[in-house]
């Protein structure tokens, strides 16, 4: 029987998949963070560049702070940061001098461990990225090879960038990414064991979403297939578009004769606290998903069907709905088979869209797919349909993006924002300028959370809105608070 590892996914992922990216601000991850620590986690997935923009944008927070702070919290469980490699917050380009000096400064920070996720499986680019994030000092990086279903995607196109891992010492460990929650385990049972075989002894860890309900039933047997380490999400942040629960994962594999060294106190506590969190915040719940076969033609997810069938439902064809999820098959193919994670459903659903609604297909196409087709995203993992290319790169658009000039240059965007460090460099060279001033202007970020004071802060709250109050009694067992004086300054008179 194996001994299984685990990394905690709630800080990012789920906090994406469940929470719109937008549930966890600084205070609640340091909340959070030392119990995380207690676990006994590998890793916990933190954070993104673009959790970093979100940051900024949504909570006027330094996500440069926030990493330090919590790298505090937790000194020493692994940080993780994902990234693509060629961009940084925006989805423009950025130059390879900016993202070494991104990867410098976020080791700077904290982060001890970094996912190279090339969105085409471009080794010769994901080789590079490793080479960056090494020389930046991190102790792990490793690669993902991210899983769909395509007549691409086979198990031997996933083993040779397992060998291209293997060979290359700047990955550490590879991963099996399946964001869309496909991999069921017959698939897993000649893919795991083909990729554990290609790494040559590097160790594989397996990240599946429960999109579809199948990863709670794929996990158990994924240790005896070559799989090291299992991603997993806590109480309320798991399930649902997230990863399978950890408590339940760790009973399973125990049961199984595996053995999960853990701490199952501290992972209660987490959950518990998560779950106080969410109700306090009104914030929803993952429950367990149905199977749903129609998902592994389409392969896309909930949010972006719902805002197809919303962009229809606007110009009265929600009738066509059925023939967009069709043509979603048809543009995915002749576009190269390009893996259905954000942002390419976006991408791929929009023209389907457009090919459904227009007098004719590629007659209306966005700049995000003319940018693919430039492979400016990468390069396809499979050719685009040749005639669907000639169509798309003879428009004059085509012609004006192609010339877009190349991303600036570090000391460019330092002529263009003198006098800034290069954490706020960062931000302000992959950001509206606005929200980076916002940010910088606000107080810093509170460094303590407790679930258990929301329904007192909001009625404070609702109370500044109200300058008549002058006189506020709260009774209740155990708290008696009486507040009295003038509107604008009210004191406590009373409090026990």
């Amino acid at each position: 029987m194996a001994e299984v590892r685990l990394v905690d996914v709630s800080i990012r992922d789920g906090n994406q998949c469940l929470w719109s990216a937008t549930g966890l601000r600084t205070p609640q991850i340091l909340q959070a963070a030392p119990l995380l620590e207690r676990v006994g986690y590998h890793a916990l997935d933190y954070i993104s560049s673009t959790f970093m923009g979100i940051a900024v944008r949504m909570h006027q927070e330094n996500p440069w702070e926030r990493i330090r702070l919590t790298r505090a919290a937790a000194p020493t469980t692994h940080l993780q940061f994902i990234g693509t490699g060629f961009r940084f917050i925006s989805w423009e380009e950025s130059s390879q001098e900016l993202m070494q000096l991104i990867y410098d400064r976020l080791v700077m920070a904290g982060i001890s461990r970094f996912i190279v996720l090339d969105p085409m499986h471009d080794v010769a680019a994901m080789r590079r990225s490793a080479a960056m994030i090494k020389r930046a000092g991190a102790p792990e990086v490793m690669g993902a090879l991210t899983f769909t279903l395509s007549p691409v995607h086979d198990d031997a196109f996933y083993a040779g960038i397992a060998r291209v891992i293997a060979e290359d010492r700047n990955f550490d460990r590879a991963y099996i990414k399946d964001p869309t929650g496909m991999l069921d385990p017959e698939r897993a049972r000649t893919l795991i064991p083909a990729v554990d075989a290609a790494l040559g002894g590097k160790p594989l860890e397996l990240h599946s979403h429960c999109t579809i309900g199948l990863s709670p039933i794929t996990y158990p047997r994924a240790p005896d297939l070559g799989v090291d380490v299992l991603h997993v999400a806590p109480g309320p942040l798991s399930n649902g578009s997230s990863l399978p629960d950890a408590q339940r994962v760790v009973a399973n594999l125990r049961e199984l004769g595996h053995t999960v060294d853990i701490d199952d106190r501290a992972l209660g506590l987490v959950a518990g606290y998560f779950s106080e969190l969410a109700a306090a915040e009104g914030l929803p719940v993952g429950v367990p998903q149905d199977y749903d076969a129609a998902f592994l033609r389409h392969q896309v997810a909930g949010g972006v069907l719902t805002t197809t069938r919303r962009q229809l439902r606007e110009v009265g064809l929600e009738d066509r709905f059925d023939d967009v999820i069709d043509e979603v098959s048809r543009v995915r193919a002749e576009l190269g088979y390009p893996i259905m994670v954000t942002p390419f459903p976006q991408m791929v659903c929009t023209q389907a869209l457009y090919n459904v609604v227009s007098p004719a297909r590629y007659e209306n196409v966005p700049d995000e797919v003319i940018r693919y087709v430039l492979a400016r995203f990468g390069r396809p993992t499979s050719p685009v349909d040749p005639g669907v290319m000639d169509k798309i790169l003879s428009r004059p658009r085509a012609r004006e993006l192609e010339a877009e000039p190349p991303p600036p240059s570090v000391a460019e965007l330092r002529r263009r924002f003198p006098g800034v460090g290069d954490e706020e460099l960062i931000l302000r060279a992959t950001m509206p300028g606005a929200h980076v001033d916002a940010m910088v202007a606000a107080r810093p970020a509170a460094r303590h959370y407790n679930p258990e004071l929301r329904p007192v802060l909001a009625l404070l709250d609702e109370l500044g809105r109200r300058p008549a109050m002058t006189e506020l009694a709260i009774d209740r067992p155990g708290m008696r608070l009486h507040l009295r004086g003038r509107a604008d300054d009210l004191e406590v008179a009373h409090a026990r």
